[in-house]
């Protein structure tokens, strides 16, 4: 009997399995399985029967968005109405699937039936605003599988993205994979850019690519279009032109120059911060001016600005203009070395003229700051002169005019009596 109990009690303590039971999942819990293949089906179908009027194409893609998952299935939609199925990876077309041959790269290679491709695109995704990241990586994706591409199909790509950006459909950022290393050290970056940048320039002017450029950051990337042993301003300058975007090389070579201007101004600040040698920062800065054939004038307005950047001004109006004399007499060595040109001087002056009108406090000082340059003999009296009668500026004219009267008279005076002088000795 005691067995027996113990025998009942081992019984009831075993756990019971779950082998072949069932639970039932509740509809909002099941996740959809990721087909393509139906969607794709839908598509081609209607592509075939619209063929090759965009019109209808677009009507078609617009009645369909109520129907067919678009959000789900964004990157399939855009891989058939571009290469006309869907694409693996590298840019090659998957070949168990349905294709159709009614899309952008079976269209015809001009510029007008890119246009009408591009409007298809843009009403699409003004009609389902979702669309808008979906399409703008699949842009991405396809620039970064151009090697996957035909001439024809990159030069078709390459027109619809120009047109694409002029309209404002997606992002100048899109050209971060044009970077990729395999394309540019290919040429294929240079070539599709080529393409790209004339229709974008056809659509819109160089002012409103430049503007793109600029608000994504890109303006000053451009010469990483071509590999390292060709990246040079001279290198993309000759390219483009070539290719018939002159306006695109010198916007270019603007940026580049551009951007070494700000690059010298940095290094000239940080020399004056560490307290180099006059002699050494004057070597230096003249060979930057050769290495990037920047002129003494704008040498001159670099280094203004620098030695005026360097410090901390007093706020108060009346101890600024101590600060200032103090500050420029120790400097005028370095502005002297930058002015051995009558138009290095009379720029100089009118930086002068701006910077004491831009910055309130030194209204005042303008007068005493041109008496000092031109004791340390970085101004000359014609380029003084000069700037009074001719060449100044319309920021604080009135105010600074009268301030250099008296001096100005007293120049003119002494150059008199320097030429009453001479012709006195003859």
């Amino acid at each position: 009997m005691i067995f027996g109990v113990s025998f009942m009690s081992n019984q009831r303590v075993q756990k019971p399995t779950l082998t072949g039971q069932r639970f039932k999942t509740r509809k909002r819990d099941e996740k959809k399985v990721f087909d393509p293949t139906q969607f794709q089906e839908s598509i081609v179908q209607g592509l075939n029967q619209t063929g090759s009027d965009l019109d209808a194409v677009a009507k078609f893609l617009d009645a369909s968005g109520a129907k067919l998952d678009y959000r789900r299935y964004a990157e399939t939609l855009f891989d058939i109405l571009v290469a006309g199925g869907m694409l693996a990876p590298g840019g090659t077309l998957s070949d168990d699937l349905t294709r159709t041959e009614f899309c952008l790269f079976t269209a015809q290679e001009d510029l007008e039936t890119m246009q009408a491709y591009a409007q298809v695109f843009n009403k699409l995704i003004r009609r389902y605003k979702y669309l808008e990241k979906g399409f703008e990586e699949e842009i991405k994706k396809l620039l970064l599988f151009l090697k996957g591409f035909t001439e024809s199909e990159r030069n078709k790509l390459a027109m619809l993205t120009g047109i694409l950006l002029a309209n404002g459909n997606i992002s100048a950022s899109i050209l971060n994979s044009l970077y990729n290393e395999n394309l540019v050290k290919e040429g294929v970056s240079a070539t599709f850019a080529v393409k790209l940048f004339k229709s974008w320039i056809h659509e819109k002017d160089i002012a409103s690519v430049a503007g793109s450029l600029r608000k994504v950051g890109m303006d000053n990337r451009l010469l990483e279009l071509f590999p390292a042993n060709k990246r040079s301003c001279e290198h993309f300058s000759k390219y483009f032109t070539d290719a018939g975007l002159k306006e695109l090389s010198d916007f270019a070579r603007n940026q580049q120059a551009i951007g070494s201007r700000k690059e010298l101004q940095k290094e000239l600040q940080e020399q004056m911060e560490r307290g180099d040698a006059f002699r050494d920062i004057i070597a230096s800065a003249k060979e930057e001016m050769k290495k990037n054939n920047i002129s003494e004038q704008t040498m001159i307005s670099i280094v203004w600005t620098s030695v005026m950047s360097y410090v901390e001004w007093n706020k108060k109006e009346e101890l600024v203009t101590e600060q200032a004399i103090k500050h420029l007499k120790q400097y005028s060595p370095l502005l002297k070395a930058f002015t051995s040109q009558g138009a290095s001087e009379i720029l100089l002056l009118v930086k002068m003229q701006e910077y004491c009108y831009d910055n309130i406090h030194f209204m005042n000082s303008f007068q005493k700051i041109v008496v000092l340059l031109y004791k340390a003999d970085v101004l000359s009296e014609e380029a003084i002169l000069k700037w009074y009668t001719e060449a100044h500026v319309a920021k604080g004219k009135s105010v600074f005019l009268e301030q250099m009267k008296k001096f100005v008279e007293w120049l003119k005076n002494a150059e008199e009596e320097s030429e009453s002088e001479q012709e006195e000795a003859d």
